[in-house]
């Protein structure tokens, strides 16, 4: 199912008049929409050190293609986390459809860990969706009643970069992050996304532009972390306020002073890597909890983007 059918299949979540609760997306409809949002993720430029159609960032072992097609390969574990999340799966069920994922990305990509934050957070986003009632008002609140605990206590992946760097810097993580309704999405990446829509209404590229930088200017995000240490981090941060207090998209030669951001951050072989789960995170609890006419040109154009 493309992005775009997945909206128009349930574009604004109906609610039940005999319940009040709202109706759920079907599995195959989330799948294809958490896809849609990695696949914009990729094709959003200037965005400082990450890969996009535009140029592989800090990164040489992957490029925009290489990602497409992990994120083409995730659609059916998408749809799948959320399947069992209906049927009522507890933790260890969903962290086993993540490792098969996660199999299936490295399968893939000859290796290349492309997505793996993004099959934990936004798995757990699509397992929330499938489970979209009136008494949790977010998706993050779902994860965090249903599986905060799970999560805090299940296994870690301790050898990751993303482990270790947190580990050493006392940064939360992913799976802080998850456990705690994801913070980060409903503080920091979906309210940059509406802030960039109103002043960009007609370029939503320059939303999702907002939204990745007010991320790394907020986020201690483990990726630079492994990359740069506590001063990249520090200097990733600054740089990313600066644009934001300059007026962000909406001021005048906004794409070319984030492109030499973008160029900065290469030059110092820095890369949000979190941040940019957290843009995919923020697009997709936008579109299931509060879709907008604005968002349904941004599918379509991840739908051409296959």
């Amino acid at each position: 199912m493309s992005a775009a059918l997945a909206l128009r299949v349930c574009p604004r979540a109906p609610q039940n008049p005999a319940s009040g609760e709202k109706a759920a997306l079907t599995p195959e409809a989330i799948g294809a929409l958490a896809t849609a949002c990695l696949r914009l993720e990729v094709e959003t430029w200037p965005k400082p050190g990450l890969v996009s159609h535009v140029d592989n960032g800090s990164h040489a072992d992957m490029d925009a293609a290489l990602l497409h097609r992990s994120a083409g390969g995730l659609e059916p574990f998408f749809a799948a986390i959320a399947k069992a999340a209906g049927a009522g799966a507890d933790m260890d069920r969903l962290r086993g459809v993540g490792m098969a994922a996660e199999a299936e990305m490295l399968a893939a990509t000859g290796g290349v860990n492309t997505h793996r934050g993004a099959i934990f957070g936004l798995g757990l986003l699509c397992a929330a969706a499938a489970l979209r009632n009136a008494r949790e008002p977010t998706l993050g609140a779902t994860v965090s009643r249903r599986w905060g605990r799970a999560i805090h206590e299940g296994p870690a992946a301790p050898h990751s970069h993303g482990s270790r760097a947190a580990r050493r810097y006392g940064a939360s993580g992913a799976r802080g992050e998850a456990a705690t309704g994801f913070p980060s999405v409903y503080g920091l990446g979906a309210p940059a996304l509406d802030e960039g829509l109103r002043l960009a209404p007609h370029d939503p590229e320059a939303a999702r532009v907002q939204a990745i930088f007010a991320l790394i200017a907020g986020v201690a995000d483990t990726n630079i972390l492994h990359r740069g240490g506590a001063e990249g981090l520090a200097f990733a941060q600054r740089r990313a306020a600066e644009f934001l207090d300059r007026g962000g998209v909406g001021a005048p030669g906004w794409r070319e002073r984030a492109a030499r951001v973008h160029d900065e951050f290469v030059a110092r072989r820095l890369s949000p890597g979190g941040s940019a789960d957290l843009l995919s995170m923020s697009l997709f609890v936008r579109a299931v909890e509060r879709p907008a006419r604005s968002m349904r040109s941004e599918f379509d154009h991840a739908r051409g983007a296959q």
